[in-house]
């Protein structure tokens, strides 16, 4: 059995030029249940964290006035959102998601968080949709917390780069970050990663796949990580509006199937977060991150 974080908060309403992105926050869940892929007791509702946990990741300077409200003009435009306390109790509520998703793969080899993969979040400053960096402030959790890992592993395969986990980590030696991403997606300006392999326009499955099965499992020999965050976008979909990337479901599916049976070969605990996905059609959004559920079954259920 796996577990995934899910709670009513993450499909928060927001104004209409921002809904359609929050909808699979809504089906995926539904289309989940209504498959067996999980059941009701797969399902957690996660808590927000203690501020503590949040500001071993984020400077206290942006994360009190984030909470008050007090981001600049300037500094609001660039996360993409309006602000409102119900967003950021969404915020703070999936980085307590990624956190709790963390402990559980800890025990039972991988958990799942629905939301979450907000990899634009600098220490001091949100961008891209992203206001707080989950599975940075997890991975800083278990380093505080989980005496057994001592070496994590960010495989970041969202079309963007993470950019605000790679500056997060650039100077910790602890976290190994790799990100695949568009060369020419956003962000334009791009930070340095522990590896970083940009792909062009139109890449497909098999240059994708191919990349990705030559990374992969050098890193996992040269890192020798103890514990894996999988940020498993869905925005590298050839339907994908924003992606530019050729990548068909199946090749998006075999590319999950590729990480997660690699984690279980190494015996390495597991989060997958779900990231981007901005295809016109909800359906393939929602059918793409269903596979990454349904593989998590298949090998781990």
């Amino acid at each position: 059995m796996f577990f995934v974080a899910w709670h009513p908060l993450y499909a928060h309403p927001l104004p209409e030029t921002h809904r359609f992105p929050m909808l699979k926050y809504e089906l995926l869940p539904e289309q989940l249940l209504r498959e067996g892929i999980v059941t009701e007791a797969s399902f957690f509702t996660p808590e927000p964290p203690a501020a503590a946990e949040i500001l071993r990741t984020h400077t206290a300077d942006y994360y009190q006035r984030l909470v008050a409200g007090q981001l600049t003009r300037q500094e609001e435009r660039a996360t993409g959102f309006p602000w409102s306390e119900q967003l950021i109790q969404r915020e703070v509520t999936i980085l307590g998601g990624t956190i709790e998703c963390a402990r559980r793969a800890l025990q039972h080899g991988i958990a799942l968080n629905i939301a979450g993969g907000t990899h634009h979040a600098f220490a001091d400053r949100g961008e891209g949709f992203c206001l707080l960096n989950d599975q940075a402030a997890a991975a800083n959790y278990l380093l505080a917390h989980a005496p057994g890992i001592r070496k994590i592993l960010i495989v970041d395969l969202d079309v963007h780069q993470g950019n605000g986990t790679a500056a997060l980590f650039q100077h910790e030696p602890w976290v190994f970050t790799f990100s695949m991403h568009g060369a020419r997606n956003y962000p334009h300006r791009k930070e340095q990663s522990d590896l970083d392999v940009p792909l062009a326009d139109g890449t497909d499955d098999a240059t994708y796949l191919r990349l990705l099965a030559d990374a992969l499992p050098r890193l996992l020999d040269e890192v020798q990580p103890d514990f894996v965050f999988y940020l498993a976008g869905v925005d590298v979909l050839a339907t994908d509006k924003l992606g530019h990337l050729s990548l068909t479901r199946e090749g998006c599916r075999r590319r999950d199937e590729l990480v997660l049976r690699l984690c279980q070969q190494y015996q390495l605990p597991v989060v997958v977060c779900m990231g981007g996905g901005y295809s016109p059609r909800i359906a393939d959004i929602v059918e793409a991150h269903a596979n990454t559920f349904r593989l998590a079954a298949e090998l781990y259920g």
